[in-house]
């Protein structure tokens, strides 16, 4: 664990401090300098599913067929609503494939409500409700579209999965410093923060009709698909228009405004509760403005269903 790492956020309840995270944060200017580095940026983390822009990105270039919302779902962490999973058997259909084919765990949806649905009918978990289900039918979807086995998808050796480590290492200027196996079982390569942020930035600043530019106006134009009904990177979007914003396990953000500001967060303890508010706090220190999500600023922290205190971030 870096040495370096700083108090990112604290939690205050009731005027008592009662927890702090600790972490690293970068925010860029929209000329690619550091505008703000806190805690080790340059050390390499493991991405999770803020890396799914990029994998997104990889297998538009490799000629999987996707656009508008099912571009934004292949970018995204959906919650398992219906209208989740209709599209990616669209996606799959496409493909002359089935929710078989997919490589991901069976799971339950994020949503409550879809989940309470799925108990009710007698239902339990399944591949295409875990919210990593669109990123993998576009990984078929692009096997498919190069006439590649869908079997030995998720190898890291198979050329889906090297385009997309291309793509991760271009876009961010660094080689991965680590291999790894992502909770849905796709490879996943590790980059620093620094380099995540340069990444996500190249998405939004990307000349008009390129692939990087479509991946981030399809988040943008469709942030349902990006997380769903209730997810802070849905409202998020909606709050900041022409932003994209992207979270993964284990305490990963990233964040770029349309303005070009860019920011990346690694929060160490792995929770993602103060995640957006530390990643606005290091956008506005950079210049970038973030006043149209105020109300994502603050966590409210509840005692008895009311609020009694906040989690804020640290250090602006």
């Amino acid at each position: 664990m870096p040495a370096d790492l700083v108090p990112l956020a604290e939690v205050v309840r009731s005027g008592f401090v009662e927890s702090v995270h600790y972490g690293s944060a970068v925010a860029l200017a929209p000329d690619g300098r550091t505008a703000v580095a806190r805690g080790a940026v340059a050390a390499p983390v493991l991405p999770r599913s803020s890396a799914k822009p990029f994998q997104a990105l990889a297998c538009l270039l490799d000629g999987a067929p996707l656009e508008g919302r099912s571009l934004a779902i292949a970018a995204g962490s959906h919650t398992g609503q219906d209208v989740h999973v209709r599209l990616v058997a669209e996606m799959l259909a496409g493909a002359g494939l089935t929710a078989e084919a997919l490589g991901c765990p069976p799971d339950w949806p994020e949503d409550e409500p879809a989940r309470h649905a799925l108990i009710r009918a007698g239902l339990g978990p399944s591949r295409d409700r875990m919210n990593c289900s669109g990123k993998h039918a576009a990984m078929l979807a692009a096997a498919v579209a190069s006439g590649l086995p869908t079997e030995s998808y998720l190898d890291p050796g198979h050329p889906v999965q090297r385009r997309v480590r291309s793509v991760v290492e271009d876009l961010s200027g660094e080689k991965a410093a680590h291999v790894a196996v992502d909770g849905c079982g796709a490879p996943l390569f590790g980059l620093s923060l620094a380099g995540l942020a340069r990444a996500v930035q190249a998405l939004v600043l990307a000349a008009p009709g390129t692939a990087p530019r479509a991946v981030a106006d399809a988040m943008r134009a469709h942030p349902e698909y990006v997380g769903g009904t209730g997810h802070v990177n849905t409202g998020l979007m909606r709050a900041l228009p022409g932003a994209v914003a992207k979270g993964g396990a284990e305490g990963v953000l990233v964040v770029a405004l349309a303005s070009g500001h860019a920011a990346a967060v690694k929060v160490i303890d792995g929770s993602p509760r103060a995640t957006t508010a530390v990643a606005l706090a290091a956008l506005r220190a950079a210049g970038g403005d973030v006043t149209g999500a105020a109300e994502f600023t603050t966590v409210p922290v509840l005692g008895g269903g009311v609020p009694v205190g906040e989690i804020h971030a640290l250090g602006e």
